[in-house]
């Protein structure tokens, strides 16, 4: 029994930590968005392509690692790239 809990605290935690770096990511947008740069500007595509592809490899190796399953890392990128188009689409239209 004592296994499986620590199976799903691990899961917990990765699944934690995901989010909270998903969140920093849509943190860090923001300020950018509101204070630096326009989304057209090739220093936040430069800055959003790489916050991205490093939460896409975190969650590839918590899923090789079967800390979270493949579906619930896809369900955390799309939920930010969701988050960061509605962002887009708001800074846009100002």
């Amino acid at each position: 029994m004592l296994a499986s809990e620590t199976i799903l605290n691990h899961h917990e935690k990765a699944h934690a930590i995901l989010k909270a770096d998903a969140d920093k990511i849509l943190k860090l947008i923001k300020v950018q968005m509101d204070n630096l740069t326009m989304p057209q500007c090739p220093l936040y595509e430069e800055v959003l392509d790489t916050q991205m592809f490093g939460l896409s490899r975190e969650i590839d190796f918590a899923v090789r690692l079967g800390l979270i399953e493949e579906l619930e890392g896809k369900a955390i990128l799309d939920s930010l790239e969701q988050e960061l188009s509605a962002l887009h689409e708001a800074s846009v239209k100002k």
